[in-house]
């Protein structure tokens, strides 16, 4: 007993954290969450910049003149904002929900050391990690053999499964619910698809809400894909619409609204302002989203790192 009181305190120094040591630590910290807050801060304070202000001051922390114009710019936008936004919603809701299934159900397959073709699938899915085929292969293959261009499902289906999501979903698997549990189900008779569906989904919430995360930040951060295989703006997502307005803020002025020709409509537009205060109304919901994948998200990074 008094053996296992000295290991205890012994292991209690060996994790004690200094005072001047945790000062440095918080320090650190303050300063990567400032890198991660400031530009963010910076690119709203120039949305509610008049572009006056930015015509002659550039771009500033608290702006010579504070204007809603932007924003309000945006507003008599609505519906195409909106179209976008249902766009950005539909695409990251619905490729999650794909990806989550069939990410899910291969790293389960992989990790069953049982499975005849473990050993060649594992290979199959580890090659893309290194090598691909490049852009004018899966091209080709999404809209000659597909036909996905100016499609939807050409924003979802390429980017659905990730070699390197379904890695991770194989070492949860493999490492968190042993081969024992999986005997024992068989015995009593459950087929595969009961043995996962039952008992290894609800273990796996953690890893779950992980691939989920990133899955949902992949999509809703995507252009790429747009500019690949969109060219009906009726499909264009938020990300698209932004990448198009930097490009040419003209695009937004495609009709005139209030009887203004083309000319005075553009040069009414608030140009700068425009494009920080769109930023903004991508960069919200994906925020107000991950706080409800918090928990999970840190427990599955940190699962299998210290086995007791």
């Amino acid at each position: 007993m008094a053996k296992t009181r000295e290991m205890e305190d012994s292991m209690s120094r060996l994790n004690r954290i200094k005072p001047q040591t945790n000062f440095i630590f918080n320090i650190i910290f303050i300063f990567c969450a400032a890198i991660c807050i400031i530009p963010v801060f910076f690119v709203f304070m120039i949305s509610i910049s008049s572009e006056e202000s930015i015509r002659m001051n550039g771009y500033q922390f608290i702006p010579e003149t504070f204007s809603l114009e932007s924003y309000q710019f945006l507003f008599k936008e609505g519906e195409m904002i909106l179209q976008a936004l249902g766009v950005s919603v539909f695409v990251a809701v619905v490729g999650t929900i794909i990806g989550l299934a069939l990410t899910s159900t291969m790293g389960y397959v992989l990790s069953r050391s049982s499975y005849k073709l473990n050993g060649f699938l594992s290979m199959v899915v580890f090659i893309p990690m290194i090598f691909n085929g490049g852009m004018i292969a899966s091209y080709v293959v999404n809209t000659q053999m597909l036909h996905l261009k100016d499609t939807v499902w050409a924003l979802i289906l390429p980017l659905c499964v990730s070699s390197f999501n379904v890695v991770i979903c194989r070492t949860f698997f493999k490492t968190n619910i042993p081969d024992s549990v999986i005997e024992s189900a068989q015995i009593d008779g459950a087929s595969q698809f009961k043995i996962f569906t039952r008992i290894a989904l609800p273990l796996s919430k953690p890893m779950l809400a992980t691939i989920a995360l990133f899955l949902t930040f992949g999509y809703w951060n995507d252009w790429f894909q747009s500019s690949l295989y969109i060219t009906n703006t009726k499909l264009f997502s938020l990300q698209a619409l932004l990448d198009h307005v930097q490009r040419n803020i003209e695009m937004m002025a495609k009709n005139p609204a209030m009887g203004l020709t083309m000319q005075q409509y553009i040069n009414n537009m608030p140009k700068e302002g425009a494009r920080m205060a769109m930023a903004i109304i991508i960069i919200i919901p994906i925020a107000c989203t991950y706080p409800f994948f918090q928990k999970y998200f840190i427990s599955g990074l940190t699962v299998g790192a210290v086995k007791g």
